[in-house]
């Protein structure tokens, strides 16, 4: 299955869209647990769902409705409360869930939200299995409009949370870094106001150090607004204003993580990708000297890794793209410029909290700073114009765009990149461009935006 397979409902992590609005509406959310049911009880008799949900408003009213749907078939839910995305994979797999279910929208604004699916090994459920249940889901979600089956949100019971799985998440990554201590660190992270907010004052507590909380106050509206991830460079400021060792911002579901160092500098993915490659190297535990990058990750980290001996090789953005080619070709180490990282002799999917902790680990090993530890990764000038649009028509079927994406490519060619793609999880076309030349950049990412934009753009 490849990146662009044709999708009704699933993007490339999940169900996403506005919350009450098709394909997150009550009839598919109900149609979509009935699906899930019922794959499950090819498995087992009674299957066991793990739920975990951000801290958007319409989370409990999606909880109950995909809860009620799966119990319907005969499955036995069990709900974590507000927690990360990659603490469900752990519990699914670690507790005997046949399923884990994610009800978040992860980066994007309070309105939206979503449904993410992991089997009972914590890997994201592959696309073939999640095809096979759109037609299912699309099938009984018809029939629900027609019958008036799906229950009332409002009538349905709240999921009861269960608080002890959230401490055996804390537990679990307390223990991938053992030994580890923050005393003498003087720490500032960014909780977006999503669900790290939920688990990252304990587990910090736990490991001592001064370490500042900025967004951990959410109120249903306000997870990503202007803070976390996206966000970066507030706590690249806070860092600077503080006189703090280390920035740590994480997204509305904590599946990823970016640093900020004491120069009020931002450290995204690919640098940490570098760091953790470099350790993983010098300890013997960088399977084929090989790293899975995607797309998107810089030339200047590709040209960093060669000089330290390692290879890279490129996915198609989305940590499912990244991890197939990690395990087709038996790699340790794979990550998003974004912040998504997988280290799969850990955890199974990307884990934000975990990132951080492994970074934290590598600055207490070696004694250097963040700073020291990315200063030789020297990034091409790189731009990203994201283009709304109404509509995913092929872009090389549209002359105009494909003439300014050829132009570029001919005179960049070995000084740069010209990366063009749509978003798996929202309307928009993002128009990459990396090259030696800033000048060159900007002409022909405004040149290739503008032409998409004329042609598919919203007005």
């Amino acid at each position: 299955m490849t990146a662009t397979t044709a999708r009704k409902l699933f993007g490339t992590d999940g169900i996403r869209a506005v919350a009450g609005e098709s394909p997150l509406d009550q009839n598919t959310i109900f149609a979509c647990g009935l699906a899930l049911g019922h794959s499950l009880r090819k498995m087992a008799a009674e299957p066991k769902v793990i739920l975990g949900r951000d801290t958007r408003e319409s989370g409990p009213w999606i909880a109950a409705t995909l809860a009620a749907g799966l119990r319907e078939t005969g499955a036995r839910v069990e709900s974590a409360g507000v927690i990360t995305t990659p603490a469900v994979a752990f519990l699914a797999r670690t507790h005997g869930f046949q399923a884990g279910v994610v009800i978040s929208a992860s980066h994007n604004p309070w309105r939206d939200n979503g449904i993410k699916l992991f089997g009972g090994d914590g890997f994201k459920l592959a696309d073939a299995v999640e095809l096979a249940m759109e037609d299912e889901i699309v099938h009984h979600a018809a029939e629900i409009e027609i019958q008036g089956a799906a229950p009332d949100a409002a009538t349905l019971p709240a999921v009861e949370d269960n608080a002890a799985l959230q401490a055996d998440y804390i537990q679990f990554l307390i223990d991938c870094v053992p030994g580890l201590s923050l005393a003498g660190l003087r720490i500032v992270a960014d909780c977006a106001n999503g669900a790290s907010a939920a688990v990252a004052p304990e587990l910090f507590r736990r490991l001592g150090g001064e370490v500042a909380l900025l967004n951990i106050a959410p109120d249903g509206r306000n997870i990503n607004l202007n803070c976390g991830a996206l966000h970066p460079g507030l706590v690249a400021a806070e860092v600077s204003a503080r006189g703090a060792d280390l920035g740590l911002t994480f997204d509305g579901d904590a599946d990823r993580c970016m640093l900020a160092g004491a120069k009020n500098n931002v450290i995204n993915g690919d640098a940490i990708l570098l760091m953790a490659a470099r350790d993983l190297k010098a300890r013997g535990m960088l399977t084929g000297d090989l790293v899975v990058a995607t797309t998107m990750s810089n030339m200047g980290l590709e040209a960093a890794f060669k000089r330290s001996g390692i290879r890279m090789l490129r996915a198609p953005v989305g940590d499912r793209y990244v991890l197939e080619q990690m395990l087709k070709n038996n790699a340790a180490l794979g990550g998003e410029q974004s912040g998504h990282i997988l280290l799969p002799h850990l955890a199974t999917t990307g884990d934000g909290l975990l990132t951080a902790l492994v970074v934290l680990d590598l600055i207490a090993r070696s004694g250097k700073s963040i700073d020291e530890l990315t200063e030789d990764l020297k990034v091409f000038p790189q731009v990203i114009v994201n283009v709304k649009v109404r509509e995913k028509k092929p872009l090389e079927s549209i002359p105009a765009v494909a003439s300014a994406i050829h132009a570029a490519e001919e005179e960049l060619k070995d000084s740069g990149r010209v990366v063009i793609r749509y978003s798996g999880t929202e309307a928009l076309a993002r128009v990459m461009i990396e090259a030696e030349s800033e000048e060159a950049m900007k002409r022909h990412a405004k040149a290739i935006a503008d032409a998409i934009r004329a042609e598919l753009g919203v007005s």
